[in-house]
């Protein structure tokens, strides 16, 4: 699956691991000798799973001389439509592909098909910057209704319910949503449509489907945005909030327990049922810690076609990344390791592709 390499693109994207190198805050292991390869990469797509990436990225470059992984945080959207247009070896992204996508991929695949594997898991943290609000808890109603345009000041009674005994500041609300599409997005407006119908009849989507607000494009630009507006709110991978020290909301959950993000949190809230690739979010879960708002990010690529020069780098990159010791390497930064099961299945089917 190979078109025209990303040129400039690549080349930012190689500037934006180097930012990342230096903000991201941890570090891999040394990876094993048996998965490294040589070559060059280039895959774009979540920007939820950038940090991530960063670490793998890095890790793998330093351990493998000679290998090169390129990856843009377009955005999933954007990196869909790279898949289906041959330009990327792989993309991330919290979606999966609808049924025109998956055709159009499967054409990339010579003798083969477009395949997702989940490798990232992780909260989506509700950030926010109120000045003299240290703490603030949020039901699921009240998320829905600040959201969709109906609270528009923080001293609203449905947020003052939710927080008795702080003094609420009478700021307006200043709502932020990305303004690309996102996976983060879809996560985002799904949880919302489960949890809080009465207060969001938007429905799910990539692109926001709610009114007013301020857009921000990618996860980096959405949390410069809340850092840098007072009675702003926005929607974000947990890691994106802790590099820019950013308070976070806890949700209440379904057993009525208000649960900061986390990686622990964001387990307790995810199944990978049968023996199949997929991972369910469970929004209403009853189990005491668990955070519900929680989002997936697949790596979409072919299971068979790629070129035969690429074949090794990919198995190693993306075999490393799927090992216990590659997942291990992410959970500082708040991400959640794949249940075992589930990522025995990523590694079989890592190392089938061809």
């Amino acid at each position: 699956m190979r078109g025209r390499r990303f040129g400039t693109a690549g080349a930012v994207a190689a500037l934006l691991l180097t930012v990342g190198a230096c903000t991201a805050g941890t570090d891999a292991g040394p990876v094993p000798r048996q998965w490294c390869a040589s070559g060059t990469l280039d895959a774009q797509g979540s920007s939820a799973q950038r940090n991530a990436m960063d670490v793998w990225t890095r890790g793998y470059q330093r351990s493998c001389p000679g290998s090169t992984i390129n990856y843009e945080p377009t955005g999933s959207g954007a990196g869909i439509k790279a898949l289906v247009a041959g330009t990327a070896d792989f993309a991330g992204s919290e979606s999966l592909l609808d049924p025109k996508e998956q055709e159009q991929a499967d054409a990339q695949c010579s003798g083969g098909r477009a395949v997702s594997l989940p490798m990232v898991i992780g909260p989506v943290a509700v950030a926010y910057r109120l000045r003299g609000v240290a703490e603030l808890r949020l039901s699921p109603a009240t998320v829905a209704r600040i959201f969709s345009g109906a609270i528009s000041s923080w001293d609203d009674p449905a947020v003052r319910a939710d927080n008795p005994g702080i003094d609420l500041p009478a700021t307006p609300v200043r709502s932020v949503h990305r303004s690309d599409e996102s996976g983060t997005t879809e996560t985002f407006t799904t949880y919302l449509t489960a949890s809080a119908p009465d207060g969001w009849a938007l429905g799910a989507d990539r692109k926001w489907p709610g009114p007013g607000g301020i857009g921000a494009e990618g996860s980096e630009r959405l949390a410069e945005t809340v850092a840098e507006t007072d009675g702003a709110i926005g929607y974000l991978e947990l890691s994106y909030a802790r590099r820019g020290d950013l308070p976070v909301a806890r949700i209440r959950n379904a057993s009525g327990e208000f649960v900061p993000p986390s990686a622990e949190g964001a387990g307790k809230a995810v199944t990978a049922p049968g023996d199949g690739l997929t991972v369910e979010m469970d929004t209403g879960t009853r189990v005491v810690g668990a955070y519900p708002i929680v989002l997936v990010t697949y790596e979409i690529l072919c299971d068979r076609g790629l070129a035969p020069d690429e074949v090794p780098l990919v198995r190693g990159f993306l075999g490393w990344t799927a090992s216990a010791e590659g997942q291990r390497a992410i959970t500082d930064l708040g991400y959640a390791a794949l249940p075992e099961g589930l990522r025995r299945r990523v590694a079989d089917q890592v190392a089938r592709i061809s």
